[in-house]
This record gives C-alpha cells, sequence and structure tokens, in this order.
C-alpha cells in the first residue's frame, strides 16, 4: 500500500511539471540539430514582443551562443585578459565564475569568441578561438587541461578564427584542429591525451562546385554524429569537404567535396537515419548525401541531388529539420528565409523577404522556428511546408554590430547573445 501511495506521488509530481522545460546543455542544444522539444512557448505576446526578464552584462565580446544546464548558463567572450569562459545564474543573469583560457586576446578578423561550451556532467569543454582546447570545472571554472592545436600542426582554412563547440561522446571529447597530423581527433575527455587521431591524404590541387579553389584546415563547423550505414561516424565540414569519420579508430570513410569553397565552410550538417543535408555559400549550393555500408566495416556517401546556389545556399545562421522539411536563411549574406523538402530538395516555399536583414540564424520549439536576422530582428516563423507563416517579429532590447550568435530556447525562455551582453526573455505570457 505504502509502494502504491508513493507511486500515486511520483506520476501526480512528473505530470505536474512543466511539460516545456528542457536544458540546451551544447551547440544547437541536447541533438546538435537546433531543436528543442519544449512546448508551451508561443502564446499572445505584446506588441513589442515577449517580456525581457534580465540583461546580463560585461560578459566579453564575441558571437558565441550560451549552453544551459539548470541553473547555470554557460558562455565565451574576449575581455582584457583574454579569451574567457563565464558561468551566469540563469534566474537573473548574475556573473557566478569566470575564467581566462587564453593570455591575451586572439587576433583574426571579426575578433571575438566563437565557441558555445559543451557541458558534460562537471566540465565544460571548450574550443579557444586561437586555436587550443580547454577542459575545465563547471563548478568554479578550474582548468582541468588543455592541448594546444600545434600539438597536430593545426591551421583553420581562412583568417576568421576557430569556430568548433566541442563534441563529448562517451569518454571522447572530439574536436578539429585542421592539421596534417590531425584534421580530426578524439581525446580521453578526463585527461586529454590523443585516442585516435585522423589525417587527411594530400589531394593536392583540387576544386569543389564551380571550381572553386579548396584549401586544407579547419572549416568553422561543429562536429555531429551519424549511425549512417549502420557504422557510427563523426560527419564534419572542413576545408576540403564535408568529411565521415569513423567513431571507434578514426578511420576516414568517406568525403564529398563539391560542397566545399575556397572562402569559408561553416554550417553544421543535418544527419538523419542514413542522410546527411549540407550546404555552404559564397555562391556554392547545398546537397543530400545517402551514406550506405561497405560490406567491411566502411561507409560510402552518394549524391541523392545538387541545389544550386540561386536555390539553396546557407552561410552560417545554420539549418533546422522539421517534420521531414529543412528551415533555414538562404543567400550568401542575405539570409532569405526559405523551406526545402529533405528528400526531394524541392523548395516548398521561399526565399521569402520577412522582416530585418542579413543572416538569419535559426532554432525551432514548439511548432515554430525562430529566426534572428542580422540587424537583430527576431521572426517567430510557423513551421509548416504550406507557406512562409510570419506569426510575430520583434526588435530586441538591445543590438550591437552582427547579430550573429544563434538563439538558444532553454526552461521556457529565449536566449540572445549580443557582443558582451546577453538577453533573456521569457516565452510564457503568463510569466512561467
Amino acid at each position: 500500500m505504502i509502494l502504491t501511495r508513493y507511486a500515486i506521488w511520483f506520476l501526480t509530481l512528473w505530470l505536474a511539471t512543466p511539460a516545456w522545460s528542457a536544458d540546451w546543455p551544447q551547440w544547437r542544444g541536447e541533438g546538435r540539430d537546433g531543436v528543442s522539444s519544449e512546448t508551451g512557448l508561443f502564446t499572445e505576446w505584446k506588441t513589442e514582443g515577449p517580456e525581457l526578464a534580465w540583461m546580463a552584462r560585461d560578459i566579453g565580446n564575441g558571437y558565441a551562443s550560451v549552453s544551459v544546464v539548470g541553473d547555470r548558463i554557460y558562455t565565451t567572450g574576449d575581455t582584457e585578459r583574454g579569451q574567457a569562459v563565464f558561468a551566469l545564474d540563469a534566474k537573473n543573469g548574475d556573473r557566478i565564475w569566470s575564467k581566462a583560457i587564453t593570455e591575451v586576446i586572439p587576433k583574426h578578423g571579426y575578433e571575438g569568441s566563437r565557441c558555445t561550451p559543451t557541458v558534460d556532467g562537471d566540465r565544460l569543454y571548450v574550443v579557444s578561438s586561437a586555436g587550443s582546447i580547454v577542459c575545465l570545472s563547471a563548478k568554479d571554472g578550474t582548468i582541468e587541461w588543455s592541448r594546444g592545436f600545434d600539438s597536430w600542426n593545426g591551421r583553420m582554412m581562412s583568417g576568421w578564427g576557430y569556430s568548433e563547440s566541442p563534441l563529448v561522446d562517451g569518454d571522447k571529447v572530439i574536436c578539429t584542429p585542421g592539421g596534417d597530423r590531425g584534421m580530426v581527433v578524439a581525446l580521453d575527455k578526463m585527461t586529454g591525451k590523443d585516442i585516435w587521431v585522423c589525417t587527411l591524404p594530400n589531394y593536392g590541387d583540387e576544386s569543389g562546385a564551380g571550381g572553386k579553389d579548396l584549401k586544407d584546415g579547419a572549416g568553422y563547423s561543429s562536429i555531429v554524429v551519424s549511425e549512417g550505414g549502420g557504422v557510427r561516424q563523426y560527419v564534419q565540414l572542413v576545408g576540403r569537404g564535408l568529411i565521415g569519420v569513423r567513431a571507434s579508430d578514426g578511420k576516414l570513410l568517406w568525403r564529398y567535396a563539391r560542397v566545399a569553397n575556397g572562402t569559408a565552410n561553416i554550417p553544421t550538417a543535418i544527419v538523419q537515419d542514413d542522410l546527411v543535408f549540407t550546404s555552404t555559400a559564397y555562391g556554392t549550393g547545398s546537397a543530400l548525401l545517402r551514406l550506405k555500408s561497405d560490406g567491411q566495416g566502411g561507409v560510402t556517401a552518394s549524391e541523392e541531388y545538387w541545389l544550386e546556389a540561386n536555390q539553396l545556399q546557407n552561410k552560417h545562421g545554420g539549418m533546422v529539420l522539421v517534420d521531414g522539411y529543412v528551415y533555414c536563411g538562404t543567400g550568401n549574406g542575405q539570409g532569405l528565409p526559405v523551406c526545402a523538402k529533405l528528400e526531394s530538395g524541392e523548395i516548398a516555399w521561399g526565399p521569402e523577404r520577412g522582416k530585418g536583414s542579413g543572416e538569419a540564424s535559426v532554432c525551432f520549439a514548439d511548432g515554430h522556428v525562430v529566426m534572428r536576422r542580422d540587424n537583430g530582428t527576431v521572426m517567430i516563423v510557423r513551421a509548416t511546408p504550406e507557406k512562409f507563416d510570419l506569426v510575430h517579429s520583434f526588435e530586441p532590447a538591445y543590438q550591437d554590430g552582427k547579430s550573429w550568435a544563434h538563439p538558444v530556447i532553454a526552461n521556457g525562455m529565449l536566449y540572445l547573445r549580443e557582443q558582451n551582453r546577453l538577453m533573456a526573455y521569457r516565452l510564457k505570457a503568463n510569466g512561467q
């Protein structure tokens, strides 16, 4: 009888828990796909938009997004002391701690941080834009270990700074130094020691889509996991194209060069079952790949279709997949809203003008795509292939330069990073 009463109490408590509450522990959320499982978010707002709960200041300059776990928020930013990691209180944005991970401010085009910290239990993993991977204590920012990318002769394909958010998978943390002694590496997440190293063959001179010259080095993307072809693998966009690396031993399984360009390969790929959707801008385009087992523990990648740049090219705002359709911004520097069917590449609607201007950074929750434009304007678009259905738009309380940090939805809040400030908006009109 006691057990029955306890079970009833537990079930009642579970049912009373808000269905929309969910953490965002790394780049693009739990699944690295820009999708939140929260519900009950988009109710009627005032004309000026959702309620601003608080605005944090002095979190360092940068374009990094945020990770949110429980009552803490983590991000990175450039301060006078160098590039640093920040931990904030989710209730009010107050700083809990900060820790410098470089001794000076990294110098590159568009100075500022890029990396969204990856939270794994009581540890954080961060890639500095100068080129190093750092493990810190989530509690107080103590540095547990650090590895410079020069260990693998690391380099970028171009001069805008390392932008990766590292992946934690089991006992490994995986990152992309981009070097000839290590394009992608897997490290012991507790010690930072090498588990395996993946190198790319020397391809010599070659070109991507439209004859664009390709460059060696890391791109500006982050790794996602695929089980395509029945093999667990890490999919990453680097200077010479999209690659698949076997998770067990770092073997290069396949490479797709057509989507690469010689300027900057940026968007994180979308994976679903045996399919991989990839896109880059600078006049390049998009493709759907199908992964198949080669029968010997390897995987092959074949092109299902190719979309030219005038059909769909995503620069750096990212893409989300919802019910078989890809939603994103298209056009180099334009970020025009567009929707395409994943399996066929058919454009369902768009490109649309929408509100605001410039690139569109995206995330999805509760039937809606949140699009944050380059000039700061936020659009709430219903996720339907039937038409471009703009439900609401608003201007944030603060805007500075390029609004490139991707929006985050976590625990009923919308987070907008704007250089050295972070805005937290309530997505429930009743203040829940």
